[in-house]
């Protein structure tokens, strides 16, 4: 018999340290393949440059890559805690169309019940984005923004050929405005849920190593 292929790796690129501990302290195992949690730093070229490097080396080359962390919620209603299921990832450089989403939301929901979740485009930006800057960014149509997803999945599209999502936990909202991300460290609830979406991220990675009918 020939030996079965190794299974794909995974690669989670977040930007903060909080949100890495919040990833590793609800990793209970359960992965279809290795998986990287990887820190990128704050901020697009951060994200860009450890992305790019990650990928280039022979352990990740062919990883899926999913993007996490905390982000701006930018509709009205939205709350601390709700998550964001991208659509799409869009920056100022192009859109970075995502995988799986309907798969993502239905184990969120199965995941972390009684949260909302949230779909559409996830918008890039190079700052944290704050006060009526946010109506002008709902207007393009984008229901979030963070700094480093869509410069992750653009990093990691053009790195090669790969299934890529984003899924973000709202921190602050219209409503809901904080004034650090420092402030999440008390255990709020963006910190809860982010230590307790690892399980549907697996789910959506087994999912790409299941052989297509």
């Amino acid at each position: 018999m020939s030996p079965q292929p190794a299974p794909a790796p995974l690669l989670i690129a977040c930007a903060l340290g909080i949100e890495q501990f919040a990833l590793r302290a609800g990793d209970r195992g359960g992965a279809g393949g290795p998986v990287t949690v990887l820190r990128t730093g704050m901020g697009p070229a951060a994200a860009e440059r450890s992305v790019t490097r990650m990928l280039a080396g022979p352990a990740l080359c062919g990883a899926a890559v999913l993007a996490t962390g905390f982000c701006a919620g930018l509709a009205p209603g939205m709350h601390p805690g709700d998550l964001v299921v991208a659509e799409e990832t869009r920056d100022p450089r192009g859109t970075t169309a995502c995988v799986g989403t309907d798969l993502l939301v239905k184990e969120l929901g199965r995941t972390v019940p009684g949260r909302t979740v949230h779909t559409g485009p996830l918008t890039g930006s190079d700052h944290v984005v704050r006060g009526h800057e946010r109506s002008s960014l709902l207007a393009t149509g984008a229901i979030a923004a963070d700094m480093e997803s869509a410069a992750t999945l653009l990093s990691a599209v053009r790195a090669g050929e790969r299934p890529v999502a984003a899924v973000r936990v709202v921190v602050d909202a219209p409503e809901h405005e904080l004034v650090r991300i420092g402030t999440v460290r008390g255990g709020i609830s963006a910190f809860r849920v982010l230590r307790s979406v690892l399980p549907a991220f697996f789910e959506w990675h087994r999912s790409l190593l299941l052989p297509r009918r």
